[in-house]
């Protein structure tokens, strides 16, 4: 055992042998966490003149949540009704307020994360029509989708599949009829999927950005089944304790982002084809934090 292998053995019993010292921002796979890890990431090279790893595009919520875990990230944005219904298992809370406290009090006593305070938007699902439908069958809620005896093809994302407070939610407090199995595919793909009718409802997102541009109508949640899903950012205390200053610059981003904001930054990357990062830059300049 040569002299550097040594030294690192020795080291790894106290630290962690090629422990870093950068921060490390994630995000889960899809366009709207792309764009906000790289908010996060900018926002905190402006601020500290230090580079940020970025290890965006994880996967879903579990993978994102472990990755935090295991310590290979240090923080990434999150969506409290994601947290409280498939991370803690709770269910039957629709104020926002209660469900972000209890969000914090669990993940900061079970897991050593803090939530900050959110980002300004809600990103909750979206049960999206054709225009063209909505109009013929005077659909505008849920709750005329579940009396309409034509009955519907669902597409939707894998997560919105499997998870409690989405397909199965849905599906106990509205009796839908549906044609067939639901058709899963990736997000990028719904609207496609709509409009060349190879289904006739989409579980799309309220920030996405081709909401405003298309002829679709989401229905309304009459019942209020989807618990709130307010943006936030999830932070290791670890990394919080180890930069000081961590907790003031990324408050810096609460309440900065609004939903239609959200929605044209998801317009542009989705549908301009603009990379994120340039999106971002964009935001942060618009918001005088860059």
């Amino acid at each position: 055992m040569d002299r550097t292998t040594i030294l690192c053995a020795l080291t790894a019993l106290l630290t962690g042998c090629g422990a870093r010292n950068h921060l490390v921002v994630g995000s889960k796979n899809f366009t709207e966490q792309l764009i906000l890890g790289e908010i996060i990431a900018q926002h905190i090279e402006a601020r500290t003149h230090q580079p940020v790893e970025r290890k965006l595009d994880l996967g879903g919520t579990l993978l994102a949540h472990q990755a935090l875990l295991a310590k290979d990230i240090d923080m990434y944005p999150e969506y409290t009704g994601t947290a409280f219904t498939n991370v803690l298992k709770r269910s039957g809370v629709t104020d926002p307020a209660v469900v972000l406290e209890q969000v914090r009090a669990e993940y900061s006593s079970g897991f050593h994360l803090d939530w900050l305070n959110p980002l300004g938007f809600d990103n909750s699902f979206a049960m999206t029509i054709r225009g063209e439908d909505a109009r013929a069958r005077h659909l505008q809620t849920l709750s005329d989708a579940a009396a309409d005896p034509m009955g519907f093809t669902l597409g939707a994302g894998y997560e919105f599949l499997t998870r409690p407070d989405a397909y199965g939610a849905l599906n106990r407090a509205y009796s839908i009829k549906w044609i067939g199995p639901p058709k899963s595919m990736d997000l990028g793909l719904l609207y496609q999927a709509l409009e060349q009718k190879q289904v006739s409802m989409a579980a799309a997102n309220t920030t996405d950005g081709l909401l405003n541009k298309l002829d679709v109508t989401v229905l309304k949640d009459d019942k209020h089944v989807f618990p709130p899903y307010q943006a936030c950012i999830v932070v290791r205390q670890e990394a919080l304790a180890a930069y000081p200053n961590l907790r003031a610059i990324l408050s810096e981003l609460s309440g900065k982002i609004s939903d239609t904001q959200m929605r044209k930054m998801n317009y542009a990357v989705d549908a301009e084809h603009r990379p994120a990062r340039d999106v971002a830059k964009e935001f942060l300049v618009g918001a005088r934090l860059l």
